[in-house]
C-alpha cells in the first residue's frame, strides 16, 4: 500500500511493517497509516514471526508497528526475531496496545507504546518520528562508544 506522508526525516522513504492477526485492527491501523500528511510511504502487513521473516525477504522497513492482539508470548518472540535479524535490528519499532493495564514487552528494542483507543494519525506520526530520531541517536551513540573505546584502550596499552 502506498500513501503520502510529510518527511519524517529529511526526505528518506519511510517503509511501515505492520504486524497484527486481527484483519478489523490492521485495517484500522493502515488506515491511520493512510491519513498520515504528506508524502509517500510503502507498507506490508504481517501475521507471526514466519510471515515478517517472508516479507523481510523483499521489504527493508525503518519502522516497525505491532498490534499487543498477537498475545504476550508472540508478541516477545516477534520483538525478539526482529532485534536479532540484520536488517530490522537497528528498526524501531511500536507496540498498539489495548489497556494500560497489560503486560508490555520489556524489550529496548520496543520505541514506543500507544493505546489503540486513542491512536489517531498525528500519534502515530509522532511515534514514528520520535522513534526514528531516537533510534538512529542510539545507533550512533553506540557506533561513537565502540570507536573510542577501541581508540582509548590503544592509548592505554602504549
Amino acid at each position: 500500500m502506498n500513501t503520502l506522508v510529510e518527511p519524517v526525516l529529511r526526505q528518506e522513504q519511510l517503509n511501515v511493517l505492520v504486524v497484527g492477526n486481527n484483519p478489523i485492527e490492521l485495517s484500522s491501523m493502515l488506515n491511520k497509516i493512510g491519513h498520515l500528511p504528506g508524502r509517500i510511504i510503502h507498507t506490508e502487513t504481517a501475521f507471526d514471526a514466519r510471515s515478517i521473516i517472508d516479507r523481510l525477504l523483499r521489504f527493508r522497513p525503518n519502522f516497525i508497528l505491532i498490534d499487543d492482539n498477537i498475545g504476550q508470548l508472540e508478541l516477545n518472540h516477534t520483538v525478539y526475531v526482529l532485534a536479532r535479524n540484520r536488517k530490522t535490528k537497528n528498526v524501531p519499532i511500536t507496540v498498539l496496545k489495548n489497556s494500560n493495564y497489560t503486560e508490555a514487552s520489556a524489550s529496548p528494542s520496543v520505541m514506543d507504546y500507544i493505546l489503540k483507543g486513542t491512536l489517531t494519525a498525528e500519534a502515530l506520526y509522532a511515534s514514528i518520528r520520535n522513534s526514528i530520531k531516537v533510534r538512529r541517536t542510539q545507533v550512533y551513540l553506540m557506533k561513537a562508544y565502540k570507536k573510542r573505546k577501541g581508540l582509548l584502550l590503544g592509548l592505554m596499552n602504549k
